[in-house]
């Protein structure tokens, strides 16, 4: 696959060889004549909705129908331009130019990336596949998050763990970089998941004990008790004895493991300081490619499992 040439913008940002080529006019020539892909940051997007970089040796201009796939079609709006000022952004290199002062600009591309990777990378992916990503914003219904070169597709908040959270934010941050699962495809979008990543029951369950006491954080308060999450897809129930919130961190007593009934039961200890961060995920499998994970223990009265086959049956 193509992932490490057509990757999430700001990748290459800040690697010395995007550096030496954006650094000097020779560098750029060289970089046309090649059809290598650079990197920028946009400084600004003026009232055509051009976008402007400021490269070290002159001013980049990016027109605004070379900004991204679907611009010129009217399939994309020019909120999307506007929202990358500040932001890096990739390109190649179109022509030399000059601007209405007589000075030297280099007229680039986004859209050639673009087309470029939807082509030779995302065209020629499959359900299973494994890809690297990038949070780009995070909505209450999911992540949104750079597939490559800019490229937008989104996991959904149910796709984003076992565990349940209310919000994306209570797993990623924007500019954080994951790995996303290819789900399928509906016309042109890209379907994502993310949950298989981070493990089976049983997986997550071997890094505790029964008698030991762990943190976790507070998902749902039920009438009955409640459910703190020991990792994103592990969590236990707990008797509430004390007052406590949706997101609040405590510290609990594992008093017992049982896999057949997919069960963790806890004793809440105590409130713990909360973080404004989430957890670093752990992700258990390293591969680039899952046909079927299956979640649930052997035995287990309840059965869990993802089928990575294309059949989109019920989730659209």
């Amino acid at each position: 696959m193509y992932q490490k040439y057509f990757c999430p913008e700001g990748t290459l940002l800040d690697t010395p060889e995007n550096q030496a080529a954006i650094s000097s006019p020779q560098g750029l020539l060289q970089a046309q004549l090649s059809g290598r892909i650079l990197e920028a940051r946009v400084t600004t997007c003026d009232s055509n909705h051009n976008m402007w970089v400021n490269l070290p040796c002159m001013r980049g201009m990016i027109p605004r129908e070379e900004g991204a796939v679907g611009i010129a079609e009217g399939e994309l709006r020019d909120i999307a331009l506007i929202a990358r000022v500040g932001k890096p952004i990739c390109f190649k290199v179109i022509r030399f130019d000059t601007d209405e002062y007589g000075e030297e600009i280099v007229v680039l591309s986004r859209r050639a990336v673009q087309e470029q990777c939807m082509t030779q990378f995302l065209s020629q992916l499959s359900p299973g596949d494994i890809i690297d990503a990038k949070i780009t914003h995070l909505e209450p219904f999911g992540a949104f998050v750079d597939i490559g070169s800019g490229i937008a597709s989104m996991v959904p908040i149910d796709a984003i763990s076992v565990s349940r959270i209310s919000h994306p934010s209570d797993r990623f941050v924007v500019g954080q970089n994951i790995r996303v699962i290819i789900k399928g495809r509906q016309d042109r979008r890209i379907l994502l998941s993310h949950k298989e990543l981070l493990g089976t029951w049983e997986e997550n369950a071997a890094l505790f004990h029964v008698g030991e006491t762990t943190c976790g954080i507070v998902r749902s308060v039920e009438k009955y008790g409640v459910f703190i999450e020991l990792m994103p897809n592990l969590a236990g129930l707990a008797e509430l004895r004390q007052p406590v919130e949706v997101g609040q961190r405590t510290s609990v007593y594992i008093k017992a493991l049982i896999p057949e009934k997919l069960k963790v039961k806890l004793i809440l200890v105590d409130v713990c300081e909360n973080s404004t961060k989430p957890e670093p995920l752990r992700y258990f499998y390293q591969e680039d490619h899952i046909d079927h994970w299956i979640y649930t223990p052997e035995g287990s009265g309840k059965y869990i499992d993802t089928v990575f086959d294309g059949n989109l049956t019920g989730i659209l």
